[in-house]
C-alpha cells in the first residue's frame, strides 16, 4: 500500500526549498518532516489530494463508506459524529441523544456545543466506567423517547475492557430508524484481528476511533468512520469536523497514520496474534491463581483489585516497582493496555510479575449507588455558565458546572446541569474527587 503524505514530505524535505512558511522552526534538524498546508500537501478539512488518497487507503482497510482522519483525537471525532447525527433532526427540534451514562467527557462537550438533550441509560454495575446495554434495553428506552433519537450513544469497549452487544444493538437500532453511534477509542485494532469485531463490522452506524491507542500512530491520531449504510452523512463530515478543529492539523501525526495503513495492510499479523493470545493466556494464569480479571476485549488484562485482596492504587504500585506502567488504576481495578508493539523483553517482565502476584484474602468492595440526579439547567447552559470551585463535600445542592473528573478514565459522576445531591457526595469521595466545578449562584 503506497504512503501519499509520508512520501510528499520525504520529497519536500529533501528539496531544498526555502520555507518562508510555517512552522517557525523551518524545518531544521529534526523537524524537516514538520510541515503545514504548502502547495501540494493538501488540506485536511478539505481534502482532495494526498490526505484524501490516504484517507482512502483508510477506507479500504475499515470497509466503510468513508474513514476521515482526525489529529486531535477521538475527541474531535466525537463531536463531529454527535454534529452529524444531529444534522437529520426534525426542523425546529433540539438535538436529542440517547446514551449510555459512562460517556467520555468528549460526549457531554459535544453536547454542550450543540445544545442536545440527552436520555440517559443507566446500569447497575456500580462503577462509573460501566454501563452494559442489553439489546433489549435500547429498544425499550428508544420506544419510550417522547421522539425518536437523533442516534443512541455508546462506549465499546469501555475502559474496563467490556465489550458491548454492538451486533444486536445495531439490529435494534436499524428496525428503528437510529444511528447507532459508538465511541471506539480504545478498539481500533479490533477491525484487524482474525475475527473482525469492530463496530462498523457489527452494524454500527458511525464510529470514533483513537488510532493511537492501539495502533502504531502518534497520540492525537484517530478516525470518523462512516458506515456503507448511512454514507448520506460523508458530504458534510468533514465541514462537521472543522468546525472544531485548529486549522493547523499536525502534518507528523497525519504522516503516522499514513504510515499505519501500510503497516496493517502489509503485516502478516503474526505479532497481533501473539499478543492477543498472550493476554487469552496471562487471563486463565491469573485466574488460576486467584487473582480475578473482567472484561473481554482481546489486548486489556483488568484486574479486579478487591476480589483479588488489594487495592487497585496499591496493585500499580507493585507492577510500577517491577518496571511496569499500567494504563489506569482506581481503588478498584488495574488495567493493563497491550499492543503488538509490546516486546518479547516487556511481555516476559510483566509475566515475571504476574508470577510474584499473590492473591490475598478478598476485600469487602464498598457497595457505592451511581447518582441519578436531577437537572437543573441544559447542558450547555451549565457548561457556559459562570462557575466556580468548591469542595466536593460541601457541594450538595449545587448545579454541576463543567464536569471535573481525572483523565483517565474521564466519564464525569455528575454531569453538567444536575443538581449535585447525596449520592453524588459519596461517589465523589469513593473516586477521590475534591474540588468540583458548580454554577455561581
Amino acid at each position: 500500500m503506497n504512503t501519499p503524505i509520508i512520501d510528499f514530505v520525504k520529497r519536500y524535505s529533501e528539496s531544498g526549498t526555502a520555507r518562508f512558511h510555517m512552522p517557525g522552526h523551518k524545518g531544521q534538524g529534526e523537524y524537516a518532516p514538520d510541515i503545514t498546508e504548502i502547495k501540494g500537501a493538501d488540506e485536511l478539512y478539505g481534502a482532495d489530494g494526498i490526505i484524501a488518497e490516504s484517507e482512502n487507503n483508510a477506507t479500504a482497510l475499515f470497509g466503510s463508506a468513508h474513514s476521515f482522519y482526525s489529529t486531535e483525537g477521538s475527541t474531535l471525532a466525537i463531536k463531529a459524529m454527535l454534529t452529524l447525527a444531529a444534522s437529520q433532526r426534525p426542523k425546529g427540534e433540539r438535538p436529542f441523544f440517547v446514551a449510555a451514562r459512562n460517556a467520555h467527557k468528549a460526549f457531554i462537550y459535544g453536547v454542550a456545543m450543540l445544545d442536545a438533550e440527552v436520555e440517559w441509560l443507566y446500569s447497575e454495575q456500580g462503577h462509573i466506567c460501566l454501563c452494559k446495554i442489553s439489546p433489549e434495553e435500547a429498544e425499550r428506552a428508544i420506544k419510550n423517547c417522547r421522539r425518536r433519537p437523533d442516534g443512541l450513544y455508546i462506549t465499546s469497549p469501555d475502559y474496563l475492557g467490556n465489550l458491548a452487544d454492538i451486533k444486536g444493538i445495531a439490529e435494534v437500532c436499524d428496525r428503528l430508524g437510529v444511528p447507532l453511534l459508538v465511541d471506539n477509542a480504545h478498539g481500533a485494532y479490533l477491525n484487524f484481528l482474525e475475527e473482525n469485531i469492530h463496530p462498523l463490522a457489527l452494524g454500527a452506524s458511525m464510529c470514533a476511533d483513537s488510532a493511537h491507542k492501539t495502533l502504531p500512530v502518534l497520540t492525537g491520531g484517530a478516525y470518523l468512520h462512516i458506515a456503507k449504510k448511512a454514507e448520506h452523512f460523508c458530504p458534510r463530515a468533514r465541514g462537521a469536523l472543522a468546525l472544531y478543529a485548529s486549522t493547523s492539523p499536525s502534518y507528523l501525526i497525519l504522516q503516522s497514520l499514513d504510515a499505519c495503513n501500510k503497516y496493517v495492510a502489509e503485516s502478516d499479523g503474526k505479532r497481533r496474534k501473539i499478543a492477543v493470545e498472550y493476554v487469552k493466556t496471562a487471563r486463565e494464569s491469573l485466574q488460576k491463581n486467584h487473582i480475578i480479571t473482567e472484561g473481554d476485549e482481546p489486548l486489556k488484562i483488568v484486574i479486579n483489585a478487591p476480589a483479588s485482596g488489594y487495592d487497585g492504587n496499591e496493585l500499580a504500585e507493585i507492577f510500577r516497582k517491577n518496571g511496569i506502567e499500567p494504563e489506569f488504576c482506581d481503588r478498584d481495578y488495574t488495567v493493563l493496555m497491550l499492543s503488538e508493539f509490546n516486546s518479547g523483553r516487556e511481555l516476559e517482565i510483566l509475566s515475571k510479575a504476574f508470577a510474584g502476584l499473590e492473591a490475598k484474602t478478598p476485600i469487602q468492595r464498598e457497595t457505592i449507588s451511581l447518582p441519578r440526579c436531577k437537572a437543573a439547567m441544559s447542558i450547555r447552559e451549565a457548561v457556559l455558565a459562570p462557575c466556580e470551585s468548591v469542595n466536593a463535600q460541601e457541594a450538595e445542592g449545587r448545579i454541576c458546572a463543567l464536569p471535573t473528573v481525572s483523565c483517565p478514565p474521564a466519564v464525569p459522576v455528575a454531569v453538567s446541569g444536575e443538581i449535585i445531591d447525596k449520592t453524588c457526595i459519596s461517589a465523589f469521595s469513593y473516586y477521590s474527587l475534591t474540588k468540583i466545578d458548580v454554577v455561581k449562584e
